[in-house]
């Protein structure tokens, strides 16, 4: 059968194929809209005059590039400090997930151990424990150790994650056991085979794990609010929210800040999105 038609075994006929395209990408198209235009009109409204973000009807795209929501927003709160207090933080977490999910799934994936597999088990049953059940024992585990306001407090409980244990197992598993056992006879050692052999070869699942990590960390509210006490130790999100209360009138500014939270989700989405979709399908056929 030709790949332009189709057999339409209902009515007996032969359909184009073309028009199930037209509509598939029709319907995608508007799903595409719906999602993007909240991102759009953030970034549009972060460039307009009061007048025009308070018009009735709402304007859709600014007449010129009003700039000031973006250094009021500075100022009004210590949104640059707080920008700088997200990234060091997301990057601290996500290099902590990196190294703690690389070492614990090579060790799950290649060592021979007793209650290797109920270890493993374990670390999957932490995914399914309410990050809400945990916040007091993690409060209080800061505030015995003095570490309340400070990058530590931030970062510290974030370091490591059962899901970045399965997302690398998965991915090492790919690997065939001959692989290491080839290593061996060549004289490499568990800590060469990881760094020269099996790291390399496993980019996609890292970058998609460091991605996931980063915007985990860089999207938390409710923990840095919680253990934080000054403007200069808290994080964007909180600052962004600040933003609200001190001029209700000033929706651009908020906008303004926004945009600037948002920029490096799209700037990691836009480049690792290849890495994304092959690192987590790693492991999905063996």
């Amino acid at each position: 059968m030709s790949r332009a038609v189709r057999v339409n075994r209902t009515g007996g006929g032969i359909q184009p194929s073309r028009r199930a395209a037209v509509l598939t990408y029709a319907a995608l198209g508007v799903l595409a809209v719906v999602l993007l235009f909240p991102i759009y009109y953030t970034v549009a409204g972060s460039l307009m005059s009061p007048q025009e973000i308070n018009s009735y009807p709402p304007a859709l795209a600014p007449t010129g590039v009003y700039g000031a929501n973006y250094s009021a927003a500075l100022h009004s709160v210590p949104l640059g400090r707080q920008y700088i207090n997200s990234a060091v933080v997301a990057i601290a977490v996500m290099l902590g997930h990196l190294v703690t999910a690389t070492l614990s799934a090579y060790a799950f994936a290649f060592l021979r151990m007793p209650g290797r597999r109920v270890l493993f088990v374990l670390f999957l049953a932490t995914m399914m424990v309410p990050w809400e059940a945990i916040i007091i024992p993690n409060y209080l585990f800061m505030a015995d150790h003095h570490l309340i306001n400070s990058y530590w407090a931030l970062a510290l409980p974030f370091l490591a994650n059962g899901f970045g244990t399965f997302l690398l197992r998965q991915a090492f598993l790919q690997f065939p056991a001959e692989l290491r056992d080839a290593a061996t006879i060549d004289g490499a050692g568990h800590g060469y085979f990881l760094a020269r052999i099996l790291l390399p070869l496993s980019k996609p699942a890292l970058a998609s794990l460091a991605v996931f990590a980063f915007l985990s960390a860089w999207n938390q509210f409710f923990w840095p609010l919680i253990v934080t006490q000054t403007p200069q130790m808290q994080t964007l999100q909180i600052g962004i929210n600040q933003l609200r209360s001190v001029d209700a009138n000033q929706p651009g500014q908020v906008l303004a800040g926004v945009t600037l939270a948002l920029l490096p989700t799209l700037l990691l989405v836009a480049f690792g999105q290849r890495f994304l979709i092959r690192g987590l399908t790693a492991g999905a056929i063996r």
